[in-house]
């Protein structure tokens, strides 16, 4: 029998071998793009609720005694500091300042209708 092949196997076996890499790292990549992206999203979410749960406890605050001019909520992954500024009509504004664990530190402000003992506006300045 003649050998007629002329080394046949060997491209094919290469051919299927980067093919196989190939997908094979395409898969990686988006396994670790959606770790990522879920990641971020689990941190997104929990700055929200941070600032959602900080915003009823002022506003029990401001519907019960009044608001302190500064003050400090402690969570389990962060620590959230207010400070209100002065007085402006029937409208209040405060500030916020979001420290995560992780080293991110988010700020944003609430403006307080001291009649209506509810916060009306809401600027998230990142």
């Amino acid at each position: 029998m003649r050998n007629t092949e002329k080394g046949f196997t060997y491209p094919l076996t290469l051919c299927v071998l980067i093919l196989f890499l190939l997908f094979f790292s395409f898969h990686v990549e988006q396994l670790l793009t959606e770790r990522k992206m879920a990641h971020e999203t689990a941190t997104i979410l929990l700055e929200d609720y941070y600032f959602l749960s900080t915003v009823k406890k002022i506003e029990k605050m401001y519907q019960s005694t009044g608001i302190q001019t500064k003050g400090t909520f402690k969570y389990s992954n962060g620590i959230m500091d207010y400070q209100a500024e002065t007085l402006i009509g029937t409208s209040q504004k405060v500030n916020f300042t979001l420290r995560l664990n992780t080293g991110e530190t988010i700020i944003g402000s609430g403006y307080f209708d001291t009649k209506l003992k509810r916060m009306i506006k809401w600027v998230e300045m990142g």
